[in-house]
């Protein structure tokens, strides 16, 4: 406010002044013009005829100036006669007046005029032959600036007045939303991450934005300790459940409960490995994440690596009562061109599809690989022949630790393998969505997209896991 008052104060002594100055000088100016434009109708008649002396004083007399003086000059070029107070000869240009030209000039506050009157034979005698020049003097005093300073500093004051009332405003206006966002910020650092910064229809569109950027922030922040907390509750149940089949298993075995200890050992087998997957997927989710996990980007023969991977889940679709069908170009085709992916993660990617679409399929799992010349990407497709995925679920089935419930004791798994295929396709530049359903009796598809490899251009950068599309639903 100080600073938008002093910056007002400045402008108005600086205008005003200026003004001022600017005005006194135009008044003595057009003072000054006028007093030569005078000397001149003094001093001749409207024809241009000269007037004569008598007539000068009588012109003079009529008129009543005041001001006006009649001033002798000999020929040496000094003025005999008494010049009004404030000039002296060195103001008037003698030269200039005995050649019979018209002078002006200023002194101070006085403005003056000279003109030169032409004598007649007879008056020279009656002025006992004097051999000088006779000239008509104007002065008039224009006056300093006067009660122009008190008009200043009574309107200077009033612009003041209002520009404080108008910077007190501001800077209210300015103040109030910077301090608000420094105290919510300050309750956010100290865990409050519910604070927001209030938005008034009124605020500045910056302050707006600032309230906007903070608020975004806290909800950011809230969402991910709702994750992390919902993360923590998921991790604890699912390690709770074979941690405690682990736990009985080997109580019994100690107790003499159990008969059969082979049976024993191949449940307390087969829950070591839910947990050594569980943590490993959890594992693989953090290092993508961080960005942390290596990803060698290069030329993929895509056709290879789906066919190898489906081949060695056919073992366990067969023990399962299901068929994988395989739908990959064969050799004898023509060449196609490879993708830019990490072949480990790519089999990774599609043994986390393979095996989600065998927990939920009745008798068919269909592996297919196609190209898509136009956007120059490999789509690769799984599909089950499940009970589908409801609408309401399609949206959540990439989330961490989401089962969907495809019917009775279908909800399997620990819930992290659409997330790890999601996070996956995002890092190797590529995108995956799911479909469902794909026949009138149910089923779904997953759908994986990754770019040509372009030799001159180099693997494309890959894409953060925190940009990967949203899920698309079929029409």
């Amino acid at each position: 406010m100080l600073a938008l008052v002093g910056l007002v104060a400045v402008v108005l002594v600086i205008a005003g002044a200026g003004s001022l100055i600017l005005t006194r000088n135009a008044a003595r100016s057009q003072a000054q013009s006028q007093l030569v434009a005078e000397a001149n109708g003094l001093t001749s008649d409207k024809s241009g005829t000269t007037r004569s002396l008598a007539a000068l004083r009588v012109v003079r007399k009529t008129l009543e100036l005041e001001d006006a003086e009649i001033v002798r000059i000999d020929r040496q070029g000094s003025v005999v006669t008494p010049l009004p107070n404030g000039l002296t000869q060195q103001d008037i240009d003698v030269a200039a007046v005995q050649s019979g030209q018209t002078t002006s000039g200023r002194r101070g506050n006085i403005v003056f005029a000279v003109a030169p009157v032409t004598l007649t034979a007879l008056e020279r005698v009656r002025l006992h032959n004097f051999a000088g020049t006779l000239a008509v003097l104007l002065t008039r005093d224009v006056g300093g600036i006067g009660p122009s300073w008190g008009y200043f500093i009574i309107a200077g004051g009033a612009a003041l007045l209002i520009a404080a009332l108008v910077a007190w405003q501001m800077s209210r206006r300015m103040a109030r939303p910077l301090v608000e966002a420094m105290e919510v910020t300050g309750r956010i650092a100290s865990g409050e991450l519910e604070s927001r910064v209030p938005v008034r229809p009124n605020d500045y569109p910056e302050f707006a934005s600032l309230a906007g950027s903070i608020n975004d922030m806290a909800q950011s922040l809230e969402d991910g300790r709702a994750r992390e907390r919902h993360l923590l509750l998921a991790v604890s149940h699912d390690l709770r459940t074979p941690l405690t089949s682990i736990r009985g298993f080997a109580e019994a075995i100690q107790d003499g409960a159990i008969e059969d200890d082979g049976q024993a050992a191949d449940v307390i087998i087969a829950e070591s490995r839910r947990l050594e997957r569980l943590v490993g997927d959890l594992l693989d989710l953090t290092k993508l994440e961080a960005r942390q996990m290596s990803i060698s980007m290069r030329p993929t023969d895509a056709a290879e690596v789906v066919t190898t991977t489906a081949e060695g889940f056919r073992p366990a679709a067969a023990k399962s009562g299901l068929a994988i069908v395989l739908q990959v170009p064969g050799a004898d085709e023509a060449p196609r061109p490879p993708v830019a992916a990490d072949p480990d993660r790519l089999a990774q990617l599609l043994a986390n599809l393979l095996e989600n679409a065998i927990t939920f399929a009745l008798k068919t799992v269909t592996v297919t690989l196609t190209d898509d010349p136009a956007a120059g990407a490999c789509v690769i497709t799984v599909m089950d022949d499940g009970p589908g995925i409801a609408p309401g679920d399609l949206t959540k089935v990439f989330e961490r630790f989401y089962r969907a419930d495809r019917g009775p004791n279908r909800r399997l798994g620990s819930g992290l393998g659409l997330a790890i295929v999601a996070e996956l396709a995002a890092a190797m530049g590529g995108n995956v969505r799911v479909e469902s359903p794909v026949t009138d009796d149910g089923g779904s598809r997953l759908v994986v997209t990754l770019r040509h490899w372009s030799g001159s251009d180099g693997p494309p950068a890959p894409v953060p896991p925190s940009v990967v599309k949203a899920p698309e639903t079929p029409a």
